[in-house]
C-alpha cells in the first residue's frame, strides 16, 4: 500500500472540487461515492455539497437504508429521489448499454434540482478502475457533462479503502456495489419480479454471514457467485439455500467455481459489437 501517493490523490481531488464550487453528488453510499462525499463535505463545507439517492427498482431497499444512516453519520445534507429505472426507454430490454439508459434517466433527474437549488456541477463516483471495462454509464455522463473528481485525480479503489479507513469511515471495507439489473443475463427482460428475487435469494445469502455476493439469473438457473474464501461456508449451507432460492422461484440454482468477479456479466458480450 502507497498511503503517500493517497494523500497526493486526494489533494489533487481537493483541488479539483474546490474549483467546482458548489456540487451535487450521485450518492449509493457504497465505498467510492461515500468517499467522495467526505472529502467533498471537508473540503467545501456542507452548504456547497448536496448528496441525492435515486430510489429505483434496481437498487435494494437494505442499500437506501444505508444510504440514509451514511448521510446522518458524516452530516451531509442528503435528498432522495422517486424513478422508475423501468420506465426508462430501452432499459428493460437489457441490452449491452442498459447501463447507459440508466445513467442518462439519473442525471436528467438531477439536472433540474442543480438548477433548481444553485449548484454548479453534478458528479458521481466514477474512479481509474472503471476507465477501460464496459461502462455505457460513461459514456452518458461525458454526453450530460457530469463530471467523476475521483477518475479526475487518478484515484482507485485501493486508495479510497485506504484512506478511507484513516478517515473513520465504515465503508472503507464494504463489499462493491452493483444494481440489482447486473444480475441478469443481457438479453433477458428485466421486470420487478426478478429483480425483488434477486434481492430476496442476496439477502438471505447473507444471512449466513457472507458479505460478497451475487446471484446472477440465467432464466431459471441462479448462479450464485461468493468470494473462494466464503464458498466452504456457502457450502456448509448448500441444502438450505437450494432448497430457499427454488421456493424464492428458481428451478436450478449453481454456485459458480470461479468465485465473485465484479462485471462477470460482460463476458457474455464477447465477440459482440457494443458501444462504447
Amino acid at each position: 500500500m502507497d498511503i503517500h501517493n493517497s494523500l497526493v490523490k486526494e489533494e489533487k481531488l481537493k483541488e479539483i472540487l474546490i474549483e467546482m464550487e458548489r456540487i451535487i453528488i450521485a450518492f449509493s453510499g457504497g465505498v467510492d461515492s461515500t468517499y467522495l462525499l467526505k472529502v467533498a463535505l471537508d473540503t467545501l463545507g456542507k452548504e456547497n455539497v448536496l448528496a441525492i439517492t435515486a430510489d429505483s427498482e434496481s437498487f435494494p431497499p437494505s442499500e437506501l437504508k444505508e444510504t440514509i444512516r451514511i448521510a446522518k453519520e458524516i452530516d451531509a445534507p442528503h435528498q432522495i429521489i422517486k424513478m422508475s429505472e423501468l420506465a426508462i426507454p430501452g432499459y428493460t430490454e437489457n441490452d449491452s448499454n442498459r447501463c447507459y439508459y440508466c445513467k442518462k434517466g439519473l442525471f436528467e433527474n438531477l439536472y433540474p434540482i442543480m438548477a433548481e437549488k444553485g449548484y454548479y456541477n453534478l458528479t458521481y463516483g466514477l474512479i481509474k478502475d472503471d476507465l477501460g471495462e464496459h461502462r455505457p454509464g460513461v459514456k452518458a455522463a461525458m454526453e450530460k457533462d457530469v463530471r467523476g473528481p475521483l477518475a479526475e485525480a487518478d484515484i482507485t479503489k485501493e486508495d479510497i479503502r485506504i484512506r478511507s479507513k484513516e478517515l473513520g469511515l465504515d465503508t472503507w471495507d464494504k463489499p462493491s456495489l452493483a444494481c440489482l439489473s447486473s444480475r441478469i443475463a443481457y438479453g433477458e427482460k428485466i421486470t420487478i419480479e426478478k429483480l425483488r428475487k434477486v434481492d430476496e435469494a442476496e439477502q438471505y445469502i447473507k444471512s449466513f454471514g457472507i458479505k460478497q455476493v451475487r446471484v446472477r439469473v440465467h432464466n431459471e438457473i441462479a448462479r450464485i457467485e461468493v468470494d473462494p474464501s466464503d464458498m466452504q461456508l456457502l457450502l456448509k449451507y448448500n441444502v438450505l439455500v437450494s432448497e430457499q432460492l427454488k421456493l424464492i422461484g428458481y428451478k436450478y440454482v449453481a454456485l459458480d467455481l470461479t468465485g465473485y468477479k465484479s462485471g462477470s456479466m460482460n463476458q457474455m458480450l464477447k465477440g459482440i459489437t457494443v458501444e462504447a
